[in-house]
């Protein structure tokens, strides 16, 4: 996950209470709106072509994959950068392939455990950040800083098991990829990117400032999508890995 780096140098960079950046989070709400509705885009588009030409998806997913990981460092330079005139046409195509990579979960979900998954995941995700931006932005320095170092410390603990998880799953795949472990890590992640959108409430006035505010809006995009995933593969894991009929 890329955000990873991006959102441990925002914790390290938040430790004052001064706001650098007061407006900044109502400046980048619409651009994560924006962002999510281009991901539903993609995610339709992706699911029309693996019913239509699923021998074409399988080389494109994995083009849109590594292409994507690229345009992420690309995008993520020029918003940082405050190049939001550089940086919105990037964002606006990572947005659309992030949605057509995101197909393929998607698309296993809905087989596996049926179309209303995506919409509790999609209701999930959605409540969770009507209940973060009203608790984010109030939290208190102590509780902020204290929930940013634990996140922070558990995104690292999660990077580690999904290391582990894609070696063994070469060896033993149905001890690593499903069952108990899979299990664990799904609501592991989902806890942690649950904390997490509280914490980008929080750290990203003392982050960024207004003018960087696609920044700020790509950072809590990450942190949507993948919960969005998380609670996906968790939803999928207590259902024993899916349908066996």
């Amino acid at each position: 996950m890329p955000a990873s780096s991006n959102f441990q140098q925002a914790i390290r960079e938040a430790q004052s209470s001064a706001l650098v950046g007061p407006n900044v989070v109502q400046k980048a709400l619409p651009y994560v709106g924006g962002g999510m509705l281009l991901t539903a885009g993609g995610v339709i588009g992706g699911l029309s072509l693996q019913a239509s030409n699923p021998g074409l998806f399988n080389p494109l997913f994995l083009v849109s994959a590594i292409g994507n990981f690229i345009l992420f460092f690309v995008a993520m330079g020029a918003a940082n950068n405050a190049n939001n005139e550089k940086a919105l046409p990037l964002l606006t195509a990572y947005s659309l392939i992030t949605g057509f990579t995101l197909s393929g979960i998607v698309g296993y979900a809905i087989t596996a455990i049926g179309v209303g998954s995506i919409a509790t995941a999609v209701f999930a995700t959605g409540l969770t950040f009507v209940i973060a931006s009203f608790v984010g932005t109030r939290m208190s320095d102590n509780v902020g800083q204290a929930l940013s170092q634990v996140v922070g410390l558990g995104l690292i603990g999660l990077l580690i098991a999904i290391v582990v998880q894609l070696v063994g799953g070469i060896f033993a795949p149905n001890m690593f990829l499903r069952g108990q472990f899979e299990l664990m890590i799904a609501g592991f992640g989902t806890v942690l990117f649950v904390g997490m959108s509280f914490v980008d409430f929080y750290t990203m006035p003392r982050r960024y400032n207004d003018d960087q505010y696609l920044a700020g809006a790509l950072g809590m995009y990450l942190t949507y999508i993948n919960l969005f995933i998380f609670i996906l593969r968790l939803m999928i894991a207590l259902q024993g890995g899916g349908r066996r009929d």
